[in-house]
């Protein structure tokens, strides 16, 4: 009996062994089926387009530095589309081939990035709409500033100077993309604020890919049709504000109406600086980026990352922006170290920037 019991006992010796082995090789398995551990996960960030500087300059950089911060031997599959919903697709599978875990993108085509969402989840990747929402398709996470908020805070803005300025016209609406739900998200807020004003909308565009010559073509044929009627433009960006200023000045007009925009890129709040922008939305890019980036490594790891709200049925996070004037300018982008005085005030806007006290 005692031989048997040594028998039995190195048995289950044995088998408790193998049954440690095959949980250890388990747990070390990735969460993902896209392969590879978490530690050195591929995670894709996909951007829409060039039309704007911000992708390049800021989005990307910001983006990947934190993923790096959070996981240094993973890699950011970047790839910018450049307004092609179809290039975009095939950037998508790319970095589904390449073993993607999360695809992090913001969407040239709202309707269409639906079938992206579909594609990554048959290989088990997570899919965060980043910026523009994914109606058509339940993504696993939306981050983003509440672009409804923007578009109401950008037109109350320019209604409240129009009235504090008694002018007496109407107002030209330039819209964003009419395939990016975020821009009609924008697109919403604004007519929040411009339908009960008392301004007539002489004119509204929904601007084909957001491109500023769209918006600058367009523009300049509303020019010409209504002339100092104008005594405001709405445009839904800084790029397609830019392109409405442009306009304005080709023909000659002077001093250019309030014109809105958002972003706070660094031409827009030159304009501003300049006294040819009336306002643009500080949503520093930076919180977007951080937050994407902090949420696509937990969906690595296999988390479930909290949710703040709920949009289009999504889990959101949803930033709020901060309207900015000349009149605030400074101490909401200057001083708080989104950007610096000596890229604003370049050797062309030196002396407005004297003039505004940034220096």
């Amino acid at each position: 009996m005692l031989k048997l019991s040594r028998t039995a006992g190195i048995l289950m010796a044995a088998l408790a062994a193998t049954a440690m082995g095959a949980c250890t090789t388990s747990a070390s398995k990735p969460s993902s089926s896209s392969g590879g551990s978490a530690s050195n996960a591929k995670i894709a960030f996909l951007m829409p387009d060039h039309g704007s500087t911000r992708y390049e300059s800021y989005d990307r950089p910001l983006f990947t530095a934190k993923v790096k911060e959070l996981c240094p031997g993973c890699t950011v599959v970047y790839a910018n589309a450049d307004t092609d919903a179809a290039k975009q697709q095939q950037q998508a599978n790319s970095a589904l081939a390449q073993g993607a875990k999360v695809l992090v993108i913001d969407p040239v085509d709202s309707t269409a990035a639906a079938s992206i969402v579909t594609a990554a989840h048959a290989q088990g990747a997570k899919v965060i709409a980043y910026d523009r929402p994914i109606p058509g398709a339940k993504a696993d996470y939306y981050v983003s500033f509440d672009n409804e908020k923007i578009g109401a805070l950008i037109a109350q803005s320019l209604v409240d100077h129009l009235k504090a300025t008694n002018a007496q016209g109407g107002i030209v609406q330039i819209n964003g993309s009419p395939t990016d739900a975020a821009a009609g998200l924008i697109k919403k807020g604004v007519h929040s604020a411009l339908d009960p004003s008392g301004f007539k909308i002489l004119a509204e565009l929904d601007t084909p890919d957001w491109k500023p010559s769209n918006a600058q073509d367009w523009a300049s044929g509303q020019i010409t049709k209504f002339g100092k009627q104008i005594v405001g433009i709405a445009a839904a960006n800084d790029g397609t504000g830019g392109g409405a200023i442009a306009a304005l000045k080709a023909a000659g007009i002077n001093p250019v109406p309030p014109v809105t925009g958002n972003d706070a890129e660094l031409a827009a709040l030159q304009r501003i600086i300049n006294g040819d922008q009336y306002n643009t939305i500080s949503k520093p890019i930076k919180i977007v980026a951080e937050a994407s980036a902090d949420i696509a490594w937990q969906f690595a790891q296999g988390k479930t990352p909290e949710s703040k709200a709920t949009l289009f049925d999504t889990p959101s996070q949803l930033f709020v922006p901060t309207v900015v004037t000349i009149d605030n300018l400074k101490e909401t982008v200057v001083t708080t170290g989104i950007v610096k005085a000596s890229e604003i005030c370049t050797a062309e806007y030196q002396a407005a920037c004297v003039k505004r006290g940034i220096n």
